[in-house]
């Protein structure tokens, strides 16, 4: 089994020494998101339309982003209260002189006052543990709003609604930790206390937060167990960052057209391509004329569970209002872990997880800050990607478990009541076992 000691980032307020202690029983008096708590809780609600249809290439946008502006407004009030641990709008950033554009923010303030741990690398899936921090145990302060489908398909928005404790309501929060202006983490369902884990519900659920947001500057990034996840609770991470990700544009080529929706149109299914000329491979997911949100969503979501199955690290990052989403296996931690990394790159301290590795490089120290260039950031992420051969045959596997998939959704005569799990939970393991990763 596989440790690093490393120092996790501090996600919540509530995230330290002593604090995540049990005492639910007795009511903890934090006012946080635990049945010790949640009687008669009340927290804003935006109710988003869900669509099953909802065209990808559809660019008539809404005149005023109603979630951009909630999201923004109450990530700056919570500014002014003082709930972050440091004014990251002060941090230093600067872009990378070089082809990539790769940017650098100089943030010293998520190197302190962080509590040492042992982390486990070798495992994406690992069960949820009640008794380490999970973020039902974030006070209600640092929840931003309930963020939930509307009954009726049109936007709503609720200022004052109860907390549905059996529904268990997705919520967004502050990352008390921000990299940049707006950082907030999506947590689905967080009364489930679901592992890091992604599944369809929460991935489309991202999509919807991605689109509903309505800005080209506005991405979500997921980082799995393996590949810098510091938190075994589901969870998704997002920021505003005015300026494109080196990765958004890279060259691509195309590999094939999905068509997850099983009708066996070759036209407007989901494609996908390989990233070229960047320093860790990974593929692209863009929704075709003809595809749905959806389509897009059960493609990632199949590709990431096919990946979690076989026990491969990966990080995802959903860019351009949920229309484009990449997919990176890595095995930077693993490197780490077998001490295969260079010193050099250890020093930075530096934890190449989905903002690093889209081109947005958080340095902690300033010497780093200081010397970057576009030289050193590649060797950083070159050492994050999995070498060609590997890339190659874990593309493999995802291709044969989504093949599998559309095979079960374009069966004919196929009762999908009758398949326990519907059809999808049923087809995400392959059934070639044998490549699964050993570390």
């Amino acid at each position: 089994m596989l440790r690093i000691k490393r120092v996790p980032t501090i996600l919540s307020n509530y995230q330290k020494e002593g604090v995540e202690e049990g005492g639910a029983a007795r009511g903890c008096g934090r006012n946080c998101l635990r049945n010790c708590c949640l009687t008669g809780a009340k927290l804003p609600l935006y109710a988003f339309p869900k669509s099953n249809k909802v065209d990808l290439c559809h660019n008539n946008e809404a005149p005023f982003p109603f979630l951009d502006s909630l999201l923004l407004g109450e990530w700056e009030e919570r500014m002014e209260r003082g709930l972050f641990r440091y004014d990251v709008t002060a941090c230093a950033t600067k872009v990378i002189p070089g082809e990539l554009g790769f940017v650098a923010q100089l943030n010293e303030g998520r190197h302190l006052k962080k509590r040492p741990t042992e982390f486990r690398v070798d495992k994406v899936l690992q069960p949820f543990d009640e008794n380490k921090f999970n973020f039902t145990k974030v006070g209600q302060e640092e929840v931003l709003f309930q963020f939930e489908a509307s009954e009726d398909g049109e936007v709503q928005f609720h200022p004052n609604a109860p907390i549905n404790v059996d529904g268990s309501p997705s919520v967004v929060a502050i990352n008390v930790s921000p990299i940049e202006y707006g950082h907030v983490l999506l947590i689905p369902r967080i009364l489930e206390r679901l592992p890091q884990r992604i599944d369809h519900e929460s991935l489309l659920l991202a999509l919807y937060m991605a689109r509903e947001a309505g800005s080209q500057y506005f991405r979500l990034g997921y980082n799995s167990l393996g590949a810098f996840a510091t938190i075994n609770h589901l969870h998704f991470q997002a920021y505003y960052l005015g300026l494109p990700f080196p990765i958004e544009k890279a060259p691509t080529r195309k590999i094939t057209d999905f068509n997850g929706n099983g009708n066996g149109n070759d036209n407007g299914g989901v494609v996908i391509s390989e990233i070229l000329n960047y320093p860790v491979r990974g593929l692209v997911y863009e929704g075709g004329s003809g595809s749905s949100l959806e389509d897009l969503s059960n493609a990632v979501a199949d590709s990431c569970i096919c990946l979690q199955d076989n026990n491969i690290p990966y990080n995802v990052l959903i860019s351009d209002s949920g229309r484009r989403i990449f997919v990176l296996p890595q095995c930077y931690a693993e490197k780490q872990a077998l001490g295969e990394v260079s010193g050099e790159l250890l020093d930075t301290q530096v934890n190449p997880a989905v903002w690093e590795i889209s081109g947005h490089m958080v340095l902690k120290r300033k010497e780093d800050y200081e010397g970057a260039s576009e030289e050193k950031a590649w060797r950083l992420l070159a050492e994050v990607s999995l070498s060609e051969e590997r890339f190659q045959e874990v593309v493999a596997i995802i291709f044969e478990a989504i093949s599998i998939t559309e095979k079960m959704l374009t069966e004919d005569e196929q009762d999908v009541d009758q398949v326990d799990g519907g059809p999808r939970e049923a087809a995400m393991v392959p059934g070639n076992q044998e490549c699964l990763v050993q570390y």
